[in-house]
């Protein structure tokens, strides 16, 4: 299941809903996204020690559904899962809020966890959101990581 929203959510309560009544799931693996309230070093901005006041998150819609959809199919694919979860936040948020949620639930805890893995690394490098850093310094872009890269890349041996 895909939902791109501006609303919070609860992780508990999304969390049970997906596994609500299923007995053959063995393990769920999740992750939590935060809007964190410094620039990292590097980041382009000051020494790093710059506080982030708002993150805007923009996106294409309709594209972004698409990629997250095929995303999670490659997920269901290479994994054999009984659900997935992947809840992405757009707009205006504040350091502490919830950006994204990824779940899988499958048989064995380590075809969860790894799907898990895979989704939040593709979801970082191939689904079209734009981060806008509002900080004491000024607006900025975020730009891709080559760091984020290099994580998705290890899916590709696969």
């Amino acid at each position: 299941m895909i939902r791109v929203q501006t609303e919070d959510f609860d992780v508990g309560r999304e969390l049970a809903a997906l596994t609500d009544g299923r007995t053959d799931i063995g393990g769920l693996a999740s992750f939590v996204g935060l809007v964190r309230d410094f620039v990292e070093p590097g980041g382009g901005t000051g020494d790093g020690n710059a506080s982030i006041r708002a993150m805007t998150l923009e996106h294409y819609p309709g594209m972004t559904e698409k990629m997250l959809a095929e995303i999670e199919a490659e997920a269901s694919r290479r994994w054999p899962l009984q659900a997935s979860l992947v809840i992405h936040r757009h707009g205006r948020l504040l350091p502490g809020d919830r950006i994204v949620l990824v779940a899988c639930a499958a048989a064995h805890r380590e075809d969860a966890i790894q799907a898990c893995s895979f989704l939040i690394d593709w979801l970082k490098t191939k689904a079209p959101f734009w981060k806008l850093e509002d900080t004491r310094e000024g607006e900025r872009w975020v730009a891709a990581k080559e760091s984020d890269d290099l994580l998705a890349e290890r899916w590709l041996k696969k």
